[in-house]
């Protein structure tokens, strides 16, 4: 829809909010002004940005210079919004369609509740010496509990392809001691109740240990347990650093042969200062991943999210029991068109080799 009246190549595309502009700051009694819009077309067109420059009906009625801005209409080098159209309205529908950026002091706040994240399109200026000044957009507001969303989303996809997930979220408050206390607690319980490979029911039934034998430096012997630590990212260097002590301990408490090996995970469940424990029996882990994940998100999205792929990876990795993190690509998706949106996707991880 910008493509007829899109000046230069540029960085950015953006819409002039013509009346706005004209109108900034104007002493009283007298007439927008049509230096105002000149100004900021002279700006972008500077910086090599595409704009276009929609005006409310009204503003041919009230600018200062009439017969300039005429002639402007006419060569279609101002635009206006369609009869019997809220002009405010216009500009924001066209910059979702176009994800364009809208030069406009107005804050649009009677249409907050149709338009999404409207600061985030939104260019504010001001005028020094007649020169147009455009300060920057906000930055988009992320979906609450985005993260949270697509690890929910992961494990669903997970659960209907029959692997059994830990799903408790609740957490327990985090120190090295109450880690090694719970876990002493579950374990012991569930040798008293002799629930047999299982572990308080909890825990996937997957492909043997000795596939994880050779990943783990100078273990002589298949561990009896693993016992992967939940925590949240900023709990997770504390949690590495006692990992060998708690190990002991549960080892020597309940008198094993062997010491269970503890997997610390970054979990985007976790609250800072909880964890949640997912313990299985050595022969209940599986090596590798057995799937690859693809995320598909809005453009605002990508980013923040792909900042956060491997703590996706992490949280999946220790919920499904999978020793290997699963391999997380992020891609934007045109289709997707409003912020917090995504789809998922599950791929079979490729052999190497013939």
């Amino acid at each position: 829809m910008l493509n007829h009246v899109i000046r230069f190549g540029g960085i950015l595309k953006v819409i002039i909010d013509a009346s706005n502009v004209a109108y900034y700051q104007i002493e009283e009694n007298s007439k927008p002004k049509l230096t105002n819009i000149l100004s900021a077309v002279n700006i972008l067109e500077k910086n090599g940005h595409e704009f276009v420059i929609i005006a409310d009906a009204s503003l041919r009625h009230e600018i200062d210079d009439k017969n300039k801005y005429k002639i402007l209409l006419e060569e279609k080098a101002i635009e206006e919004a369609p009869s019997g159209t809220d002009a405010d309205h216009f500009i924001l529908n066209l910059a979702e369609e176009e994800n364009a950026k809208i030069l406009s002091n107005d804050y649009f706040r009677e249409f907050f509740d149709e338009f999404k994240d409207i600061n985030s399109r939104r260019l504010p200026y001001f005028f020094k010496n007649d020169e147009i000044i455009i300060g920057q957009s906000q930055k988009p507001k992320k979906a609450k509990n985005i993260l949270q969303n697509i690890s929910n989303n992961i494990l669903l996809e997970f659960e209907q392809k029959r692997y059994e997930t830990y799903s408790t979220k609740d957490g327990i408050d985090f120190s090295p001691l109450n880690i090694a206390k719970e876990s002493l607690i579950r374990m012991d319980k569930s040798r008293q109740n002799g629930l047999g490979d299982k572990i308080e029911g909890l825990f996937s039934k997957l492909p043997m240990f000795d596939k994880i034998v050779g990943m783990v430096e100078n273990l002589e012997t298949s561990a009896p347990y693993v016992i992967f630590v939940l925590v949240n990212p900023r709990n997770y260097k504390e949690a590495v650093k006692n990992a060998g002590n708690i190990s002991v301990t549960i080892g020597d408490r309940l008198k094993l042969e062997r010491n269970p090996l503890i997997a610390v995970r970054n979990d985007l469940y976790m609250i800072p200062e909880r964890f949640e424990l997912n313990i299985l029996y050595s022969d209940e882990v599986e090596q590798d991943s057995p799937f690859n994940i693809e995320i598909r998100v809005n453009s605002h999205d990508e980013s923040f999210v792909k900042k956060n792929s491997r703590n996706i990876a992490s949280t999946i990795a220790g919920r499904i029991g999978s020793w290997k993190f699963p391999i997380v690509s992020v891609k934007p998706d045109v289709l997707l068109e409003n912020p917090g949106e995504f789809e998922i996707y599950l791929n079979k991880p490729e052999k190497g080799g013939l």
